[in-house]
């Protein structure tokens, strides 16, 4: 209890802390925002922020620095009146594409808007590449200022062109391709770091494939990690699903068709990835055993022991405009790309030897009357006018290969069906491969592969 001028004030044990310490109530709150009007003659500023990550960075912490810089950028200019953060969000995600900034165009357009001008901590936080250059005429179009601390101020908007001045567009440009340099940059060393990983046979990470659990395997090999706590993961077989993993490659050995292994498993019950697993699967919602699962399964090389890396790829193109979307593509690798670890990096489940053998099977549909047709080069072949995996043809007691490129209704545009019987495909794969001339189809196709 204080008294003060004959009036009893009742304070909190912070306000007693700060009152001592000489501060205001602004002072200890953190970075002023959201305050209201600014004052006479300043602007009223709209904060925007990101973080990319929300499980490798602090959004609290990072929104705190942004928030700081942008304080001191504007001091003596005018207020932060409103915030926009968006979490978990690529410096590379256009606008309309990140939930706050999409807020924040949307505010642009309300007469009743709390802000004249928008500030960012960091140039890399808001935009990337040419984003800026294509919304600074969004910007001038509702007359909303942008601020940059890389500008020391607001961008340059004054000139008779309405655009920025040389100094400003060439700084914004400089920024935009440093921007997405780093994004490149740190790509490049991860994807280093992993390599180097993989050969050394460290777990990298991820859900345990089918078959394995994660079990600890010692303290982690930096020094502040290992102080910290943390250790390092490696796979170890699971007793409830390895017998399951087991029987895939055995039966599929002994000829059994995928459809038929997965048939058994369904009628067996036996719960499928997700259904074991449901805790490290949330982004599925089957409950059975499907023919993607099981060749999922008997594909993976990891089965065999060894750490394997660079099966797939995330395509990015850093090239695509910012104001286009970007659609995510995963592509699978061929076999030479892949990085295999330099020692078997856990217990395998399947021989080597078996394991290619199962990858050389293929499927043999009988027809009608239970006859076997083999098609060499079947899932090997598309069409050079439209892209598609060519269709497996029996024609006249011949394997072929035929494409009708249907992606709709037929017209008169669309190409004729091509069709090519496998001899000659076969014989022009060995001229362009320089195989002798007596080599056998099988020894072409194997090529091929």
């Amino acid at each position: 209890m204080v008294v003060w001028k004959s009036a009893v004030v009742v304070l909190s044990g912070r306000d007693v802390l700060t009152d001592w310490m000489g501060l205001r109530a602004e002072d200890w709150t953190g970075v002023r925002c959201d305050q209201g009007p600014a004052p006479t003659g300043g602007l009223r500023f709209a904060f925007y922020g990101r973080t990319s990550t929300t499980e490798h960075q602090d959004p609290v912490t990072s929104r705190a620095w942004q928030l700081e810089v942008a304080q001191e950028l504007i001091a003596g200019h005018g207020t932060i009146t409103t915030t926009f953060f968006d979490a978990g969000r690529s410096r590379r995600d256009r606008w309309r594409d990140r939930p706050q900034a999409a807020d924040l165009q949307a505010a642009l357009r309300d007469p009743d808007r709390t802000f004249d001008a928008i500030v960012v901590g960091e140039y890399e936080r808001g935009f990337a590449g040419d984003q800026l250059e294509r919304l600074l005429a969004l910007f001038r179009r509702h007359g909303v200022q942008v601020w940059l601390p890389e500008a020391g101020g607001p961008v340059d908007l004054a000139t008779p062109e309405h655009r920025a001045t040389p100094e400003h567009r060439a700084l914004v440009r400089m920024l935009g391709a440093q921007s997405l340099r780093e994004v490149v940059r740190d790509r490049h060393r991860a994807m280093a770091a992993m390599r180097a990983l993989t050969e050394e046979g460290r777990y990298l990470g991820g859900r345990a494939p089918y078959g394995y659990r994660l079990v600890e395997a010692g303290p982690h090999p930096q020094p502040a990690g290992a102080r910290r706590g943390r250790n390092v993961t490696r796979l170890e077989p699971d007793p409830q699903t390895t017998p399951t993993v087991r029987w895939l490659f055995t039966e599929r050995l002994a000829g059994r068709s995928i459809g038929n292994m997965v048939e058994i498993l369904n009628q067996r019950r036996t719960p499928c990835p997700t259904e074991h697993d449901p805790a490290r699967n949330t982004h599925r919602a089957g409950r059975r055993w499907t023919a993607e699962t099981v060749t999922t399964i008997l594909r993976n090389p990891r089965y065999t022991g060894w750490q394997v890396w660079n099966r797939q790829s995330v395509d990015h193109d850093h090239t695509t405009p910012s104001d286009q979307r970007r659609h995510r593509m995963t592509k699978r690798k061929p076999a030479h790309q892949w990085v295999l670890s330099r020692q078997r990096a856990h217990t395998p489940l399947v021989g080597e030897h078996d394991f290619v053998a199962v990858q050389r099977i293929r499927a043999q549909r009988p027809n009608r009357r239970g006859e076997a047709r083999e098609y060499l080069l079947a899932g090997l072949l598309r069409c050079g006018a439209c892209g598609r995996r060519m269709e497996s043809r029996w024609v006249h007691g011949r394997p072929g290969y035929r494409c009708r490129h249907l992606r709709g209704p037929r017209t008169e545009a669309t190409p004729p069906t091509l069709y090519f019987r496998e001899e000659q495909l076969i014989t022009r794969i060995g001229h362009t491969l320089h195989l002798p001339a007596a080599a056998s189809p099988r020894l072409a196709v194997d090529a091929l592969r």
